[in-house]
């Protein structure tokens, strides 16, 4: 049940990529407007994440999910009724909102309910659910558009998760276990902490999501970061007065949980933007349709399923050369991309012969991603897992949102400044290897520090 509002809400991010040209045209949205639809979405994700992970823990993580889904719902019903671009823009906000707490309680049920094993399937399904969201959501847009019409086919892209949302609400009341505070405990949710934690994530975020802004919109950065110091002043100085903080900064002790939030951080900021190269390269460069470019991918997502469903079996057993192992296929994988461009480009090989390379992009996704999540979280008391897995969800959103502002905007870059395309899309490739180098780095730090506390 947990993964249904799961699969919504990821194919919510992957889905709109394909679908804002479509909208554009219905909507006569400027490109500004149309950059909100994907921003606004994602930034009311990311801010969210934290703050509903320690709501969770505290208030029940079944009542906070039950809230998200109904929240994802509404702004489904909302983005596919929309009449406007501003409408839209507000009705992803909420749908971001749903997502914000829908991810938490999912990973915080998966930590309270399961153990060792049970816990690596559990993550292995959620890993397999994220990869054939990713791959499916956009040949879902192209369908829809180009069976139904622009107009018609953007809306339905909303308009689909509204009886799963619905379902899911039912499933969620049946199925999901009760853990609702008790009427003697006392509700303290840390509301100063959670502000400021809010503010800075979403300063932090904003450069990277705000493209158009100019040079000006990075002056929040320091603002961002001096309002982290500032936050975990705060916790320090609420937990030292006997209160709870939202986040209880001793998770942090545990080298697993910080070294695993930095490798999923480099790992993402890499790798989820080479699902925007290859579209860029295939529509813009060699003038494939935007259906065409989507089912190159479509390979990747079986290759993900089989991978982490193998991978939730051994993961316990083989620890971090599991994650390390996925690391070099990754390498690899980028490798082989740069090295099919070259034959793509000049006609010796089909365009769909990316998809042989980005099967192996797959394959290491299921390798890496959920048994890193588990190896983490591992490390941390099931009482904080709703909170510790929306650190360990946010790490991933900031990955991505830094990633997939860099990595395109240096191909940009290269291509309007006279560079040519085959050169550019290598060097935006380069880029993803050495963030993949950067995050093995962390992984086999964490390998050596793990082979060192069992010989002692």
């Amino acid at each position: 049940m947990l993964l249904i509002p799961l699969f919504m809400a990821l194919v919510a991010i992957s889905v709109i990529n394909v679908a804002l040209p479509a909208i554009g045209e219905s909507t006569g949205a400027s490109s500004g407007g149309l950059q909100w639809v994907i921003s606004g979405y994602a930034l009311a994700f990311g801010v969210l994440l934290v703050p509903s992970g320690r709501a969770g823990d505290v208030i029940g993580r079944r009542r906070m999910l039950l809230v998200g889904i109904a929240l994802f719902t509404l702004g489904s019903l909302m983005a596919g009724l929309a009449q406007d671009i501003v409408v839209l823009n507000i009705a992803r906000v909420v749908q971001g909102l749903g997502s914000g707490l829908v991810n938490p309680q999912a990973i915080g049920l998966i930590q309270q309910h399961f153990r060792g094993q049970e816990r690596a399937k559990a993550f292995a399904l959620m890993a397999t659910t994220v990869a054939v969201a990713t791959a499916v959501g956009p040949v879902i847009g192209g369908l829809l558009i180009q069976i139904l019409g622009n107009d018609a086919g953007w809306r339905w892209m909303f308009f689909i998760n509204v009886p799963l949302g619905l379902a899911s609400l039912l499933l969620g009341l049946r199925w999901v276990p009760n853990d609702r505070r008790r009427p003697d405990q006392k509700l303290d949710l840390d509301p100063v902490g959670t502000v400021l934690l809010a503010v800075a994530v979403l300063v932090i975020m904003l450069p990277f999501m705000e493209r158009g802004a100019g040079a000006a919109v990075w002056a929040l950065m320091p603002v961002g970061l001096a309002l982290v110091a500032a936050f975990v002043l705060w916790e320090k100085r609420y937990k030292g007065r006997g209160r709870p903080p939202m986040v209880d900064l001793d998770i942090f002790r545990a080298e697993s949980f910080r070294n695993g939030i930095l490798i999923v951080t480099a790992f993402f900021m890499g790798m989820t933007s080479i699902w925007i190269l290859i579209p860029l390269y295939l529509q813009m460069h060699l003038h494939h349709s935007a259906f065409e470019s989507s089912i190159v991918g479509l390979p990747s997502s079986v290759g993900a399923a089989v991978s982490s469903q193998i991978a939730g079996r051994y993961v316990m057993t083989l620890g971090r050369r599991l994650v390390i192992a996925g690391f070099v296929v990754a390498f690899i994988a980028v490798l082989g991309v740069v090295l099919v461009a070259g034959p793509v480009e000049s006609g010796s090989l089909p365009y769909w012969a990316f998809a042989v390379p980005l099967t192996l992009i797959g394959v290491s996704q299921g390798m890496t991603i959920a048994p890193n999540q588990t190896l983490t979280l591992n490390a941390v008391d099931p009482k904080f897992g709703g909170v510790a897995g929306g650190v360990l969800s946010l790490g991933q959103r900031v990955g991505t949102a830094v990633g997939t502002a860099l990595i395109p905007g240096v191909l940009f870059t290269l291509t309007e400044g006279g560079t040519a395309w085959p050169t550019s899309f290598r060097i935006s490739m380069g880029l993803i290897m050495v963030l993949i180098v950067v995050a093995t780095a962390f992984c086999m730090y964490d390998r050596k520090r793990e082979r060192a506390e069992a010989d002692a």
